[in-house]
């Protein structure tokens, strides 16, 4: 059972309580932007890196293309969640902590619904990450369909780790953002499902890809499975993957809704965030829910949620108020947009400044990324991707993964988010393909300095090359003719936009020209890594 405190709460007077919370604002930046979430944001004391490879400070030294798993905040960024921290302690002394706090969140919702063009009614939900908007959805679905409630997974074996305990209503870490330690695993009180959850492949054993009509029908199956036997279905499609892959194909999902309208409701796995405003207008149009984050794509820092809620189904929870006791060690009433009083109410106070700061930085990196011309941004990736296409296709021992499948056009425009962003590749050492074990090595390697594997009498030219930091996607597990591999990822995120646009065209073309030939250098120093392969660690 999940080890929750049952005792009851002390009343704090409102004085003390401003006191103690921004007592905590004036903890080191450092330190805030990792915290409020869970043990993955953990910094290792020797490398200064987070699980995922990254800082909670800058660091420029580093090449990096990692966008599809996390990134290491900008200076831009950084500074943006400094002069946040200043605003709201000044806000506070005129407002008090907790109405600046909740004004300040408030205007956050109303700046992502300018930047991603969403309609007044459409609602956000903030959360630490993309697993813990999960557990919302969760609790938004069982409100609306009820509790006999079936979780139907696409691409399960390509979207987050944490999606299997999350999608029955389980705990997913020992330890929640609100600091409550769990079990991880165990049922999460009053929102566990009844039914386990249902994960559709995007491979199959063997890692071979599933065609696009496979995966459609075995989603259409467990569906139409779960209904008949008397149950509601929360649909999770994926928009893209951790291989830039989406499925079900769009006419599944027009079929699913139209046979099924009252019995299923729609979740996009959007956290990678590679898809246009239009797409999202779509998407709510049709009464979906969509997860999001500010640190996949845009580069904000890890970590940053939200749920992304339609007006129809906002206008539903305004007047709702059974809040499961479970869900209250994962979020804060701040959360919540502030037409939601019921729910609001029956939520903790204490704010989340860690997760609230990471925002602020993410959408820093949003205007950034918004106010660069949509003509340069379209022709910044499409070089980028015609590059990197070439750049791994020639170097010896990377084997590029192509997208199984592309569905073709609609009539929805999706601008520059229809180029290819994510450019997955296996590794292969004296004629085999690596083992995980292996990947994983390599891929820790090329984040940090390892010139101490050269010989002395090593050519002055590799210097440079094995010291240079490189951050890529981390590795995804995969079979290959039954084998466990991994494959890793180079990235293309909002930065290769904000970045390198200038209204000077030549200095344009030469800051693309420098992304371009870091990814040539991260290449090589994986062609290095192998060499060495033995003496890694």
């Amino acid at each position: 059972m999940p080890r929750t405190s049952s005792a009851t709460p002390i009343a704090v007077s409102p004085e003390r309580e401003h006191k103690s919370h921004l007592g905590a604002l004036f903890a080191p930046l450092d330190f805030l932007l990792t915290s409020g979430g869970d043990a993955r944001l953990k910094i290792d004391p020797v490398q200064k890196l987070n699980g995922y490879g990254c800082r909670p400070f800058p660091r420029p030294e580093a090449f990096t293309f990692a966008s599809s798993t996390a990134t290491s905040i900008s200076e831009r960024a950084y500074a943006r969640a400094g002069q946040a921290r200043e605003e709201l302690i000044n806000a506070s002394l005129s407002l008090g902590l907790v109405e600046a706090f909740d004004e300040r969140v408030s205007q956050m919702r109303s700046e992502l619904k300018k930047h991603f063009q969403l309609e007044d009614e459409t609602e956000i939900v903030f959360s630490p990450s993309g697993t813990d908007s999960q557990l919302h959805a969760l609790f938004i679905a069982r409100a609306l369909l009820g509790t006999q409630l079936v979780s139907v997974i696409a691409a399960a074996d390509q979207t987050g780790s944490g999606t299997v305990h999350t999608a029955s209503g389980c705990h997913f870490g020992d330890r929640t953002a609100q600091g409550v330690a769990v079990e991880k695993g165990s049922p999460i009180s009053g929102l566990v499902a009844d039914d386990a959850s249902i994960g559709i492949s995007l491979s199959d054993e063997n890692g071979i890809p599933c065609s696009l009509d496979a995966i459609d029908a075995a989603i259409v199956d467990a569906v139409s499975k779960a209904i008949e036997n008397g149950n509601k279905v929360l649909l999770q499609i994926m928009n893209s993957s951790k291989l830039g892959w989406s499925a079900p194909s769009r006419n599944c999902v027009k079929k699913i809704c139209a046979r099924w309208p009252n019995a299923v409701q729609i979740i996009v796995d959007a956290c990678q965030m590679r898809l246009s405003p239009a797409r999202i207008k779509h998407h709510l149009d049709c009464g979906h829910m969509v997860l999001a984050t500010g640190s996949k794509f845009f580069t904000g820092p890890p970590f940053s949620g939200a749920l992304v809620v339609p007006g129809e189904i906002s206008r539903r929870l305004e007047d709702m108020s059974n809040i499961p006791l479970g869900l209250h060690a994962y979020t804060n009433r701040y959360d919540w947009p502030k037409r939601w009083r019921g729910i609001r109410d029956h939520l903790p106070t204490p704010p989340n400044f860690g997760q609230w700061l990471r925002w602020e930085a993410a959408l820093e990196e949003i205007r950034a990324y918004r106010s660069v011309p949509a003509s340069f941004r379209h022709s910044a990736f499409e070089r980028f991707a015609t590059a990197v296409t070439q750049i791994i296709a020639s170097a010896p021992s990377l084997k590029p993964i192509p997208s199984p499948h592309t569905e073709p056009a609609d009539e929805i425009d999706d601008g520059e988010m229809a180029l290819a962003k994510i450019f997955p590749f296996t590794l292969r050492h004296d004629g085999e393909v690596l083992s995980f074990d292996d990947c994983t090595k390599i891929y820790r390697a090329l984040n940090r300095d390892m010139s101490h594997l050269l010989p002395a009498n090593a050519p002055d030219t590799e210097k440079p090359l094995a010291a240079q930091p490189c951050h890529i996607g981390q590795p995804v597990a995969l079979r290959i003719n039954g084998r466990p591999t991994a494959v890793l990822r180079i990235s293309a995120g909002a930065r290769i936009v904000s970045e390198t646009w200038s209204s000077d065209e030549n200095m344009a073309d030469e800051n693309i020209r420098r992304e371009i030939e870091q990814v040539a250098i991260i290449c090589r120093k994986i062609e290095f890594l192998l060499k060495h392969l033995h003496g890694l660690s």
